[in-house]
């Protein structure tokens, strides 16, 4: 599934070829994904021109002055920008034709994305008003997240994986982020020092922001909205390295369950 940086590297690669167009129509040839695609798509976004293109989490929102279109890429979803007479592939589902010529094809097989609307601003839809702060941002900070965590028992790892926490801290940039910290991702997150928090906030950026100029990891099929692969797998110190030699001490990776998530660390560099 595709995880923050993923989601932000479609979202540079789309912004430049969006920004300033007007939708003229907006094909839908299967309606049904994780939820049906919203009506506004078709009866609200003609006509309009695409002012902004943010994300919030993993959504990507296509701001006008009608309102948001929301996209959520699911599992498998790819969001392309195509000259609109390119012909079909199997699993597009969705065209929003531009003025230019041009249009954004949605291609989702697996059907778990989603395609909604706001007419009000993002953060008051019911599936964005719970989330947690974003992590490249300054509200992001060590100090709450010690706040938060105390009397908490659940593991570190699932901790910074819950959205309402912080935002898009999947399970590959987790395991990287706590292996880059030095803290193992079993220990109780209320027994983490402010100290060590501040080491898994750095950490967290770091890896996130690495991942960006990377492109995103590219561990299936996703691609990035100019159709190129990300990166950022070459470089993954602990995830899907189960029982490789550690790069850092040698000693064996090893991979646990967390949260019904399999979960990569170094025994030796992480306590």
């Amino acid at each position: 599934m595709p995880e923050l940086p993923e989601v932000e590297t479609v979202r540079r690669g789309l912004a430049p070829h969006l920004l300033g167009q007007t939708v003229t129509a907006v094909v839908v040839r299967q309606p049904c994904l994780r939820w049906p695609v919203a009506t506004e798509w078709t009866t609200r976004l003609p006509g309009q021109t695409l002012e902004d293109v943010e994300r919030r989490a993993k959504y990507l929102l296509l701001h006008t002055g009608a309102g948001i279109a929301l996209c959520h890429l699911g599992m498998s979803g790819r969001l392309r920008i195509l000259p609109a007479e390119t012909p079909l592939q199997k699993h597009d589902h969705v065209d929003v034709l531009l003025a230019n010529g041009q249009c954004l094809r949605f291609n989702d097989s697996r059907r778990f994305g989603a395609l909604l609307w706001s007419s009000a601003p993002a953060g008051q839809h019911p599936l964005l008003r719970e989330l947690g702060p974003e992590p490249l941002g300054e509200d992001f900070s060590a100090a709450d997240l010690h706040v938060r965590s105390r009397g908490r028992r659940v593991a570190v790892k699932a901790f910074i994986m819950d959205q309402r926490i912080v935002v898009g801290v999947g399970n590959i940039y987790a395991s990287e982020a706590l292996f880059a910290a030095g803290i193992h991702p079993l220990r109780p997150a209320g027994a983490l020092s402010i100290e060590e928090y501040a080491r898994l906030v750095a950490a967290i950026r770091a890896v996130l922001e690495a991942a960006i100029r990377q492109g995103g990891t590219t561990l299936r099929d996703f691609v990035g909205g100019d159709g190129q692969s990300g990166y950022f797998q070459q470089e993954l110190q602990v995830y899907g390295r189960d029982r490789q030699p550690c790069r850092h001490c040698g000693g064996a990776i090893q991979r646990c369950r967390i949260g019904q998530r399999t979960s990569y660390y170094c025994p030796r560099c992480q306590s």
